[in-house]
């Protein structure tokens, strides 16, 4: 069982640090190209950036992040490579896709260990944090919001449609009678605590599944990725590749049938690449992460 104790108020903040998951993978996947020009489009602290960057001469990165702090991260890891690289804060659902500029786009879907780790971003209960959970702090929906004022019947709906969460109804019950909470502890330990005990023992801490999808709906991530596996092979050049590492089933779903489906892309994994077992025992996180990856034809 996860610690919820209330978080020292010396905890210093911690460094932006991610460990890029699948790196042989993806670099071998996208064939980087001496000069080629490549889209990283979750550039976190700039660990996938830096491979492609470091895996052929005068390679190019435009890379975007609506995360402030990632952004600023990635900046000064990245600040030896100088005009090779350029930034821009940005949802990539957003962002404004140059047609046919790119010799491959990735993205990373993953929350990264600075998110899980930083108390005052509320991703996580394993500090007392307000429940925020926003990647955008511009944004205005918060976890908070969601928690304290959805109805019981929306609450059950985001938590079993986004956490896969079978006990999604009595969950939402429990919140709504317990409400308003204002900390991410106070919510783990009140879903802990309508669960029965076989479950709030288990593998994984009983909240996992509804921080999962509060985090989903606070940052419109499947739709966000619905819009990016659209718009982003018309910025594609001809024999370009798009790389997607996704860590849970649904966005797994999505970029499945979105490469399957689309006119312009030839699937090039058939199925999902995952992490060795040595890369999972030197990054547990590597554990869930597929990667996908399709051609512009």
């Amino acid at each position: 069982m996860i610690n919820q104790s209330p978080t020292p108020s010396n905890i210093e903040t911690p460094a932006f640090s991610h460990i890029p998951v699948l790196a042989k993978e993806i670099i071998t996947g996208l064939a980087i190209s001496e000069g080629g020009h490549y889209l990283d489009t979750t550039v976190g602290g700039g660990g996938h950036s830096r491979l492609i960057l470091e895996a052929a001469p005068d390679t190019k990165i435009t890379a975007i992040d609506q995360d402030e702090d990632a952004l600023t991260a990635a900046e000064n890891n990245l600040a030896e490579y100088g005009s090779r690289v350029s930034f821009v804060r940005s949802n990539f659902a957003v962002y404004e896709f140059p047609s046919a500029t790119f010799d491959g786009i990735i993205a990373d879907l993953g929350v990264s260990s600075y998110h899980l780790d930083n108390p005052e971003r509320g991703f996580s209960f394993r500090h007392e944090a307000e429940l925020d959970m926003r990647m955008d702090r511009g944004r205005s929906r918060t976890a908070a919001e969601v928690i304290n004022h959805w109805d019981e019947v929306e609450l059950a709906d985001i938590f079993f449609k986004y956490g896969e969460e079978r006990l999604s109804r009595r969950i939402a019950k429990r919140i709504v009678e317990n409400r308003p909470f204002h900390t991410t502890t106070e919510l783990a330990e009140a879903i802990s605590y309508c669960v029965p005990k076989k479950y709030r023992y288990g593998r994984i801490h009983p909240a996992t599944r509804v921080f999962q999808a509060l985090r989903i709906v606070v940052n419109d991530e499947l739709n966000s990725l619905e819009t990016l596996l659209e718009k982003a092979p018309n910025a594609l050049v001809n024999g370009g590749k798009i790389a997607i590492i996704s860590f849970h089933s649904l966005e797994d779903r999505i970029v499945k049938h979105a490469f399957k489906d689309s006119p312009l892309l030839k699937v090039l994994t058939k199925k999902p690449i995952t992490a060795e077992d040595e890369e999972i025992s030197n990054n547990p996180r590597a554990r869930s992460a597929k990667l996908r990856i399709a051609e512009l034809i």
